[in-house]
């Protein structure tokens, strides 16, 4: 079960953090790779590392807010292999601020990268799986998309976020008449370069330590399992699901 060889993969984000990590985890279960992010010399880095599974690796700069941009690599990639089977929207970054001092270019700039490039990569890529009556988007969104917090203010953050988990609900209505599934995964703390600072801090771990069931932040590869099964051929029937892997914490 859950073979990805000959599927077709296109990951944003793919330069660190979980992208990166979602990225060998499909190259291991046999995807061939489209990796996607600003950092074009990481993603080439990271090409050699992806082809020791003796799959394809298109590495693509891709800016996911930039619509122009994103056509253009849809474009190579339909050159290059002629289809798109799977699409996990992991680019994302965040202003952290509350909503009393938030200014409006931080507001934009989250919303922008971490939910308008989902629908526009979305829009693309759903267009190009249609062709082929066939497709498995995956949106990583957020536990922070399910819930507040109170020890972070980072009001554009939560509502990019939950705008991606209903985001996912109507693209999945809407889809599944072209064999389309669209899920979205919610985690809880993991170490990447946007949070490893602040996760590390004793404040924050005690934190962590108190509100995770778990006791705990998740670990490398730790999310790689929701996203193999939902980009699975044994996933057809699973669309529209919002998958919390945050150890217990939004079930408390």
């Amino acid at each position: 079960m859950f073979n990805l060889k000959g599927r077709i993969a296109v990951i944003t984000g793919a330069s660190s953090g979980l992208g990166k990590q979602m990225a060998l985890a499909f190259a291991k279960q046999g995807a061939d790779l489209v990796i996607m992010a600003r950092r074009i010399d990481r993603l080439n880095a990271f090409k050699s590392e992806l082809e020791k599974e003796n799959v394809k690796v298109l590495p693509l700069r891709c800016d996911v807010t930039n619509t122009n941009n994103i056509n253009e690599c849809a474009k190579i990639i339909e050159e290059e292999f002629g289809r798109v089977d799977i699409l996990v929207n992991c680019a994302g970054a965040s202003k952290d601020k509350g909503v009393l001092d938030m200014t409006d270019d931080e507001w934009n700039f989250t919303i922008d990268t971490d939910l308008t490039s989902v629908f526009k990569m979305t829009r693309t890529f759903a267009n190009i799986m249609k062709k082929n009556n066939y497709g498995r988007i995956i949106n990583i969104s957020s536990m922070y998309g399910l819930v507040g917090n109170t020890e972070i203010p980072t009001i554009a953050y939560h509502s990019s976020k939950g705008g991606v988990v209903n985001f996912t609900r109507a693209a999945a209505a809407e889809l599944a008449p072209y064999n389309i599934t669209v899920n979205t995964i919610c985690p809880g703390y993991f170490y990447t370069e946007l949070t490893t600072e602040v996760l590390k801090t004793d404040k924050f771990q005690k934190f962590a330590e108190e509100h995770v069931p778990m006791k705990r932040y998740g670990s490398e590869g730790e999310l790689n399992a929701g996203a193999i099964f939902l980009a699975s051929d044994e996933a057809s029937y699973v669309t529209g699901i919002i998958l919390p892997i945050d150890g217990g914490y939004t079930c408390v």
